[in-house]
């Protein structure tokens, strides 16, 4: 059931303040897709996004989040979310799910993508592949239901109707609200709802991540109390945006084009404010 806490909501003022720090997990993110390949360690991926993080003058969010050891979470194959970087070094064949967050000036951002290690070894396999580019698919077609939305909950509809069954949706972790606060009011499920949700109005600010499996969606958390996995051991994706909700539109503060090309899928354009 979706929380009724209070949102926060922002003036644009404060929006922009939030696209700061979602230019610098951007610059983030492209930095450690640049770096991903065979033989590079979670942890090698872990340094470059805090270098990025830091050179910018901001800090990362999940560095010592309710104890996590890292700046990024990492979670590689059957790992849905929430890994921990370490010694494991990357394969060629093996999914890839990065999450990163930063604080700028005391306001947050946080997105994730993922992708296939393609070290031209042959061993990428084409459903692990669609899987990446159906989770992303279905995350821009919440993004986009969301700029057209009355209420909250007809993001998790559109997430799932992108998927068109082909797959599973991981029910029990979903997006949320961000600004002061990595994490706030409301929930941002990935999946249709009796809970209507809040209203969508400008000033709304959420992280939209559908985490999407190609098995059974049922998860189990390793040992270290954070990993994720599938319980059936299936391959999982996962992707993230941080989105403001404006007048007129909506304006993905971890896109460094604000959203342009996904959001051209769906006949929209980014509305950046001035």
């Amino acid at each position: 059931m979706l929380r009724r806490e209070r949102v926060e909501w922002k003036t644009p003022d404060q929006v922009r303040l939030m696209r700061g720090a979602g230019l610098v997990v951007a610059d983030a993110l492209a930095a450690v897709r640049d770096a991903v390949a065979p033989g590079v360690s979670t942890r090698d991926l872990d340094a470059v996004a805090e270098r990025v993080i830091r050179s910018a003058g901001a800090v990362p969010s999940f560095l010592g989040y309710q104890g996590f050891p890292a700046s990024l979470c990492v979670s590689v194959n059957e790992q849905v979310v929430h890994g921990i970087p370490g010694e494991r070094l990357l394969a060629d064949g093996d999914l890839v799910s990065v999450d990163c967050g930063a604080v700028l000036e005391g306001w947050h951002g946080d997105a994730a993508f993922s992708t296939v290690v393609d070290g031209a070894g042959g061993a990428v396999d084409p459903e692990d592949v669609a899987l990446v580019e159906a989770t992303e698919a279905a995350m821009w077609a919440g993004l986009a239901a969301l700029a057209r939305a009355e209420r909250l909950g007809e993001v998790g509809a559109a997430v799932e109707d992108s998927l068109g069954g082909r797959y599973g949706v991981v029910e029990g972790y979903v997006g949320h609200g961000i600004g002061t606060a990595m994490h706030q009011p409301p929930e941002v499920l990935n999946h249709r709802s009796r809970e209507r949700g809040p209203r969508v109005r400008p000033g709304l600010c959420v992280a939209v991540e559908p985490m999407v499996v190609r098995g059974a969606a049922e998860t189990d958390v390793l040992a270290d109390d954070w990993t994720v996995v599938t319980t059936d051991g299936s391959r999982a994706a996962h992707w993230e945006s941080t989105v403001a909700v404006v007048d007129g539109g909506v304006w993905v503060l971890t896109a460094h084009d604000g959203g342009a090309a996904g959001l051209a899928r769906h006949g929209l354009v980014p509305t950046p404010l001035a």
